[in-house]
């Protein structure tokens, strides 16, 4: 048997095959498949159902490629198995109503076993059969030439995903050896195909040749298609001679790197610590991969996913003894793995280690809190001898620490502990409903509501180069019937058969305007207009002459205020390639508003935006302004939209026709939405702000046009106002009158900060003479005149220095307001003594409440008559202590 690397391997594998007369399928990126929690899979692997169950017809019927597939629906296993993955890698060859089971048994055998491919001793193999497959069972036999022995009879051989192509499968084992042997001999899972580590499976050959129908019925498939998948972990284990697919070539630099960045934990020596090593070498594969196919951490769907997958890695890090932000150092080793086949990791290493390094700093931010307070409450559980979590616990950490429930309940039961699952749900569902109840009631004109369900009259919108046109009344509506005839002085919606009128849609708002008669007499005033649930443009209007359904009315947009729309539509259009341009190509809209007062623009980035970066955005824009470039839109199907290079927005559904606008190839995006004619029309474009909305989102303001004009004339205002106030005498020299009154405002305030910690030493000096005894724990207890909580901290510093009590309790009342401080030395905690614990006691006595570590604790309140109290309270809390 050969010792292969893993890039060797696939290679071999496509190389093989590609001999075959297959087409070598490139990779391809991964799209969610159904349930993105549970799997993401190959898009180019997806594509080829539609080739099995006879609708399209591919170029080459023999079809071979290596498959990157993430799946999350088993998780907890990763790391505590010898082969859980969340990505890993399908070597796969299939046929396409081409060649059947006697050609891809044949293959398979003669690339595992031949010593030009694979080399594999033929003893060592194994396959199963489903028991009704004779003809699969006759091919092994005498084809290969393997004996009964080696052949294995198993129920459950039939690939079946409940709908669609299926069929029988043979499965290929190779026999590991006694010393994997995990079972008894006697054991009914000890043969191949069974529950044990023995007999390794390493490649599934599915003759698909039936179509699973939605009544739970077979029928033949027009064509026999073979669908193979082999393991590139688990082969490769085989060829290095590795324990686990962990030992191989795919994981270990990765793991080598995390014991450097350990520095006190070392691979194999801990089966414990192995599990962490394992899960975050496999975790930080499927985070790179999945975020460099454009997948971005958030709080749903499979970005939700990505961002467990990230926690996981970070908390088994710690565990590793890492306490800082680190799996972004690991994505450079992954990209060197894996670039002989997928150079996506180091071509988007940048972006990347970006996205990871600032996630992680993020949960870092939160985690370290949650910990010590689920370390702390499993302490005190442990003390009272209980062993269950309760819901109320859990939900703290979840909602107050953003602590992830599924890693509290990992740690807990890494401790032994149950977890209170069903009151946990309690809380969520009390949450919601309190979310619920304080949300407003927006019926949002009642678009969705059962009334306008059934209305089937047509309504052509042809407001793209029109914004006046005749259309007949269709459908009068109030907010709980259909009418004939709408009095005026009532508010209703209206369908009429064509209208220039947008309806809100895709981040644009609506048009507005007015209703006529046939005299030119304003007959209603239309305020909004939205969808209807069948498409209809659905216009909401306020009644001011009798309206009837069958006339027919002048229906007139308001020209003025589409035409600040459209400005501004397009002007999103050049900033989102604007975008691309400066930030990469990972900036992608995720949200939009175009109104006709501003515009607002949200995308995927991860990091700080520079102001640099801003302006040098702001220029391309204004410049494609300038160069007067012409607006077109084109109607087409979605395959040539995307030929002619049409960006398309994630998550969008599309229809057969969709509508291509194109600024002089500059930037080509689906759209369908109203533009200008011409950039020059936009006249100017101005960023008003830019800010982070959520992690990994970030939002751009910005005006163009009139109000582009209105905000320059504002800011030049303010400046010459700015000028005059610091006495300079042109507008140009404000900056330097500026830094002038800051430099001399530093020195101001040095000085006074001087004086403040010299008074602050001189009270600590009178405060510090004035120490108590307790039962023998020695105390201060004070109150202080500080001006706010960094001089009490500074104060607790000085106690800590000069090691003056074993309890330290201080407070400051100022504006109606209380500051509690409360410290604890390392001895006195021993004792079980916390500075957390004695503020949860002291501060409800100024109205207040408050938190903190064992050795140092704050809190505010809202009663300053309280505090003398609350400082005596100190002595009788370490009483009761006592």
């Amino acid at each position: 048997m050969k010792k292969l690397a893993s890039n060797e391997v696939r290679q071999l594998f496509l190389d093989f095959f590609e001999s075959k007369g297959h087409k070598v399928e490139p990779s391809a990126s991964l799209v969610p498949f159904e349930d993105p929690t549970l799997l993401w899979i190959n898009s180019g692997v997806a594509t080829l159902k539609k080739y099995f169950d006879g609708s399209v017809v591919p170029e080459n019927p023999r079809i071979t490629n290596a498959q990157k597939s993430i799946r999350t629906n088993d998780i907890e296993n990763v790391g505590k198995t010898a082969r859980h993955h969340t990505l890993f890698e399908m070597l796969g060859n299939f046929s396409i109503g081409d060649y059947f089971k006697e050609e891809a048994i044949e293959w398979a055998w003669e690339f595992l076993t031949e010593e030009k491919w694979l080399g594999l001793d033929p003893d060592k193999l194994y396959v199963t059969v489903y028991p009704e497959d004779t003809d699969t069972k006759k091919i092994w036999k005498e084809k290969v030439g393997l004996t009964d022995d080696h052949i294995v009879d198993v129920a459950d051989n039939f690939w079946d995903i409940g709908a669609g192509p299926s069929g029988p499968d043979s499965e290929i084992f190779y026999d590991r050896g006694e010393a994997f042997n995990d079972l008894a001999e006697d054991d009914p899972e000890n043969y191949p195909g069974g529950e044990n580590e023995r007999w390794l499976e390493i490649w599934n050959l599915v003759f698909s040749e039936f179509n699973h129908k939605p009544d739970d019925t077979y029928e033949p498939l027009p064509n026999k298609n073979i669908d193979t998948g082999m393991g590139l972990e688990r082969v490769v284990s085989i060829l290095q001679d590795a324990p686990t697919n962990f030992e191989t070539d795919l994981f270990m630099p990765i793991i080598e790197k995390v014991e450097v960045l350990s520095k006190v934990k070392k691979y194999g020596e801990d089966s414990i610590d192995d599990i962490s090593f394992k899960v975050i070498a496999d975790h930080v594969r499927a985070v790179s991969f999945a975020i460099g196919d454009g997948a971005l951490p958030s709080n749903e769907g499979r970005g939700y996913v990505l961002r467990r997958l990230l926690r996981r890695a970070v908390m088994h890090g710690k565990k590793l003894g890492i306490d800082e932000a680190f799996l972004f150092k690991l994505v450079p080793i992954v990209g060197s793995i894996m670039n002989s086949h997928y150079p996506e990791i180091v071509e988007q290493e940048e972006f990347i280690v970006k996205v990871i390094k600032n996630e992680e700093e993020r949960f870092h931010e939160t985690i370290n809190d949650g910990l010590t307070i689920l370390n702390e409450r499993m302490s005190e559980l442990k003390e009272k001898g209980e062993k269950r979590i309760a819901g109320a616990d859990i939900f703290k950490l979840y909602d107050t620490y953003g602590f992830p429930v599924e890693l509290t309940e990992e740690f807990a039961q890494d401790e032994g502990f149950e977890v209170d699952h069903e009151g946990f749900e309690k809380e969520m569902t009390a949450q919601r409903e309190r979310a619920r109840a304080a949300r407003s009631d927006e019926k949002s004109m009642g678009v969705q509501t059962k009334l306008f369900n059934d209305l089937k009259e047509e309504s052509l919108f042809v407001g793209y180069n029109k914004t006046k046109e005749l259309g007949r009344l269709e459908v009068i509506a109030t907010d709980d019937e259909i009418k004939s005839t709408i009095e005026a002085g009532q508010k209703a919606r209206l369908i009429f058969d064509k209208t220039p009128f947008y309806a809100e849609m895709g981040g644009q708002v609506a048009d507005k305007g007015v209703i006529k008669n046939d005299s030119g007499k304003t007959v209603a005033k239309v305020v909004d207009v939205k969808k209807a649930p069948a498409g209809q443009p659905l216009h909401t209007v306020e009644v001011m002459e009798v309206l009837t359904v069958g006339e027919t009315y002048e229906l007139a947009v308001d020209e003025a205020l589409r035409n600040r729309i459209t400005r501004n539509h397009t002007a999103t259009h050049l900033l989102h390639q604007a975008l691309k341009d400066i930030l990469g190509e990972h900036a992608n809209q995720s949200g939009s508003l175009v109104t006709a007062g501003h515009l607002r623009f949200d995308f995927t980035h991860f990091g700080q935006i520079t102001q640099k970066e801003l302006d040098e955005m702001e220029q391309i824009v204004n410049e494609k302004i300038w160069e007067s470039i012409p607006v077109v839109t084109v109607e087409t199907d979605i395959a040539k939209a995307k030929e002619m290079g049409a960006m398309a927005l994630f998550g969008e559904k599309y229809g057969d026709k969709v509508r291509v606008v194109n600024v002089g190839d500059y930037s080509i995006e689906l759209c369908g939405g109203v533009h200008v004619g011409n950039t020059s029309e936009i006249g100017i474009f101005k960023i008003t702000s830019e800010s982070g909305i959520g992690a990994g989102v970030r939002r751009i303001e910005a005006v163009t046009s009139e109000a582009a004009y209105k905000l320059v004339q504002t800011e030049q205002k303010q400046l010459n106002e700015v000028a005059a106030l610091v006495k300079a005498q042109q507008t140009q020299d404000v900056i330097t009158k500026v830094q002038q009154l800051q430099n001399e405002l530093k020195e101001i305030q040095k000085e006074n900060e001087s004086l403040q910690a010299k008074l602050a030493n001189d009270q600590a000096g009178d405060i510090f003479k004035d120490v108590k005894e307790v039962n023998g724990i020695t105390v201060v207890a004070a109150k202080v005149d500080v001006k706010d909580m960094n001089q009490l901290r500074q104060l607790a510093d000085q106690w800590k220095q000069q090691a003056v009590s074993n309890v330290l309790a201080l407070g400051f009342a100022k504006d109606g307001k209380v500051n509690l401080l409360t410290a604890i030395d390392a001895e006195t905690i021993k004792k079980g003594f916390k500075a957390g614990d004695l503020i949860k006691t002291i501060a409800p006595l100024v109205g207040g409440g408050g938190g903190g570590r064992p050795d140092m604790a704050q809190a505010g309140g809202k009663n300053p008559a309280g505090l003398p109290e609350a400082l005596e309270k100190v002595s009788e809390w370490i009483k009761e202590k006592a």
